[in-house]
């Protein structure tokens, strides 16, 4: 049975280089992945509107979701052309 004496460097090392690895993992991963779809959660709070307000939108054809099992997705391009155009949704209080 071999014994290996760890130092406080090689625990400074280890710590610096596990923080780093975390960094990688959650925050590098959310900024650099590009969704293609959204779900209304996530619309609603880019936006700041209320569940009525895109029901709203929905039922007016100002962005267009795909129903998958009860749930709506929509594309993150037609909500980028749908601030793009100046036509921004009223926000609810």
């Amino acid at each position: 049975m071999s014994v290996e004496i760890v130092t406080k460097e090689d625990l400074q090392a280890f710590r610096l280089q596990l923080l780093n690895d975390l960094k990688v993992l959650f925050f590098l991963p959310a900024q650099s992945e590009k969704k293609e779809w959204l779900r209304s959660k996530e619309i609603r709070k880019m936006l700041r509107i209320s569940p009525g307000t895109l029901q709203n939108m929905r039922v007016n054809g100002k962005i267009t979701p795909a129903k998958i099992g009860g749930i709506f997705f929509y594309r993150k391009d037609d909500l980028d052309k749908l601030l793009d155009s100046n036509d921004e949704p009223s926000i609810s209080k």
